[in-house]
Order: structure tokens, then sequence, then C-alpha cells
């Protein structure tokens, strides 16, 4: 028997004084059981970062055409697709060609930066694509922060994060190893 995903409420408070966008979301998020608590919330972080009222959490880890958490326009087009891990060279390719604007969030230490050296030569055509990495420690850190019922505030200033969940406060440093030439 198939285990089930586990589901988690979140109320997520956004504060982004880079983009002047401050509002507050209701989530609902299936945790896949194959996802550790430290990909959940890189999972929320990402939306955070992102933030926007037509952002949405996908199905994820259950499917693989389609991204963590997406951004269609009106008429339905691939705004925007962020995808989370490392993903291969092929699934960055198609993500490119998919959407309008494609954001990596790596995380992992060492193995992300294995997969970046691998993987950076190939990625220099798409203008559309962001790279961004979260440190093995900061990610951690936000592992030990997930509770099934969650108020999630993120502060976001001069590239700065921070991450509170009831009295725990994570500050979270994005590196970007690749910009949009757009």
């Amino acid at each position: 028997m198939a285990q089930k995903s586990t589901i988690y409420k979140v109320e997520l408070s956004v504060s982004d004084m880079d983009r002047h966008y401050y509002d507050i979301h209701k989530l609902t998020v299936a945790k896949h059981p194959s996802e550790t608590d430290e990909r959940l919330m890189v999972r929320i972080l990402a939306f955070a970062l992102n933030a926007h009222e037509q952002l949405e959490l996908t199905k994820g880890l259950s499917t693989d055409d389609e991204p963590d958490i997406w951004q269609k326009n009106l008429s339905g087009e691939l705004e925007l697709w962020l995808a989370l891990g490392l993903p291969s060279e092929k699934i960055v390719r198609q993500s490119c060609g998919k959407a309008n604007e494609v954001i990596i969030y790596s995380y992992g230490g060492r193995t992300a930066e294995m997969w970046w050296e691998k993987i950076k030569n190939t990625t220099t055509r798409f203008d559309n694509l962001q790279v961004i990495n979260f440190s093995e420690t900061d990610t951690t850190e936000l592992g030990t922060l997930a509770s099934r019922s969650m108020k999630v505030q993120v502060n976001i200033q001069d590239g700065e994060v921070m991450v509170g969940v009831d009295d725990s406060i994570v500050y979270v440093t994005p590196v970007k190893w690749k910009n949009t030439d757009h």
C-alpha cells in the first residue's frame, strides 16, 4: 500500500522590502512521503521569495512534468517555473522552453556545488534561467522549524532573508549562481 502525503497547514506572511510585496498566504502543502522537512521548508521559502497572487504550489515530487511551484498568467501561459534541488540538464532545458522565467533553488552543500560545476556551462544559453543556492547550514536549520501547522513570517530586505516560525528565527543568504540575462 502506498504511503499518502502528509498535509501541512501554513500561514505564510511575506514582507518583501526588495519587491515591495506584503501579503499573507494560507497554504495547504502536501508533503510527499519521500520529501524531507528540509525540502518542505525550502519549498515554502521559494514560494515566499517569489510570492504573488497567482503563484501556486503544484503536485511537486509526484509528477515529472511540473515544477514544485509555478505562476501562470490569466491566459494559462507559464510565466514562472520554480524548481528545487538538482535537476538534470534535460529538465533544465525543457523547463526553460516551457516558461518565461525559470528559477532553480539548489541546496545540499558539496553535492549542489558539484552539480553546478557539471551543469553551468550548458546553461549559459538560457537567458530566462536563474540558479540560486542555499547553504547546507541554512536549509538544515530551516528543516528543524517544520511542523504540521505553522505560522511562517518571511522578511526580505537587500537580498537577506529572515524566516521566523513561532519563537525560532533562521537567517538565510541566497547566493545567485546564475542570473537571468533579461
